[in-house]
């Protein structure tokens, strides 16, 4: 009996010991703060209950910074160009309000296909594209009806008219088209390349000229109006397969916005520009709903404010890079052709017009009231 009572007596001064142990304070390894904790009578229950509950330390440690994040974006023309900036502006600035945990790769010059193809690739949930910069009327053969307005000849009469749509309420409206009529994608914001215009391998004095000429679109029904309005041919050829078709006479013209005329290098088998400006370049930046959905609440911020930002960017850039690469085409020897006087260029493409508002009438009457 009494060995028993010994071994018992034994066994619990063990237990005590073992408890006393457990009631030791954490060191600073164990902290993460670098200082010890405080050695205080008071200190003991609350690392008692620590110990009880080991979930508890997890409310007091630092939040998991936000998931690194790589979003390609596709770019069909150089960086050197207005977009091309345009997508780096917008690549630095969401890099800066990260803090690096998003990559925006931007892949230019057409790596990933033409626009239509980068389109495919986006709307067909690939999810190898996320982002793109693309025309305007590039939605318009993806259900993009209302987008289709802006592409309209001549909806625009300068620049401040587009701006003033760009910044209006219609803006929002327009970039979430395609979200909403189920395409998978949704515009993030609008920029501008500048007024297109025709060029062509043939020299030419006015819209005259053009007539029975070939002359390249992306096969959209606005453009392909536009080209036929004018007594020409439309020819569907892709952007990236553009110059060689213009050298070795597959078409004889095409159009661009000024600063891409260059940069694309078509001067040098196209050098006679006529300035007629039937459509301003309106842009738009587009992401993929899988790859927006898969962002979180902070994420999704910083892409919308670092969009603000490219588009003022864009804004000021734009017509100034545009007047300088229009001195050096001059002075390199291009045709460039003035044009005073836009009305015969109107009236040939008040069909065009007619045709591609029917429906929705009130709704292009809207952005044309923006004009100042």
């Amino acid at each position: 009996m009494k060995k028993k009572i010994l071994s018992m007596m034994l066994a619990l001064t063990m237990v005590v010991s073992v408890t006393a142990c457990g009631l030791k304070s954490p060191d600073t390894s164990s902290t993460g703060s670098g200082t010890p904790a405080a050695d205080t009578g008071a200190a003991e229950p609350a690392q008692s209950q620590a110990a009880a509950e080991p979930a508890a330390p997890a409310d007091t440690a630092t939040p998991a910074a936000e998931p690194e994040v790589t979003l390609v974006y596709a770019e069909v023309n150089p960086l050197d160009t207005i977009v091309g900036q345009t997508a780096t502006a917008f690549a630095d600035k969401v890099t800066e309000l990260s803090g690096g945990s998003i990559k925006i790769d931007v892949q230019a010059s057409g790596v990933l296909g033409s626009e239509n193809d980068v389109l495919d690739t986006m709307l067909g949930g690939g999810g190898t594209i996320q982002m793109s910069r693309i025309s305007a009327f590039a939605l318009t053969s993806y259900g993009g009806e209302k987008s289709m307005l802006l592409s309209l000849p001549y909806t625009f009469v300068n620049r401040e008219h587009f701006w003033s749509f760009a910044t209006s309420d219609l803006a929002s409206e327009f970039l979430l088209e395609p979200h909403e009529n189920g395409s998978g994608v949704r515009g993030l914001f609008y920029g501008e390349e500048g007024f297109r215009h025709f060029f062509t391998t043939k020299e030419i004095a006015g819209m005259d000229d053009l007539a029975g000429m070939k002359l390249r679109v992306s096969n959209d029904p606005v453009m392909n109006g536009l080209v036929e309005s004018l007594g020409a041919n439309p020819t569907v050829v892709s952007f990236n397969e553009l110059y060689s078709a213009l050298q070795t006479g597959v078409v004889d013209g095409a159009e661009q916005p000024i600063a891409n005329y260059k940069s694309n290098a078509f001067p040098e088998v196209a050098p006679n520009l006529i300035l007629d400006g039937h459509t301003l370049g309106a842009i738009q930046v587009i992401i993929t709903d899988q790859a927006w959905d898969s962002l979180t609440e902070e994420q999704q911020n910083i892409l919308v404010e670092a969009g603000e930002y490219a588009s003022q960017f864009n804004r000021q850039i734009s017509e100034d890079a545009e007047n300088e690469v229009l001195e050096q085409l001059k002075a390199d020897g291009v045709n460039v052709v003035e044009v005073s006087d836009v009305t015969p260029w109107q009236e040939a493409v008040k069909d065009v017009i007619e045709e591609n508002t029917k429906g929705q009438e009130e709704l292009y009457q809207k952005i044309l009231d923006l004009a100042k």
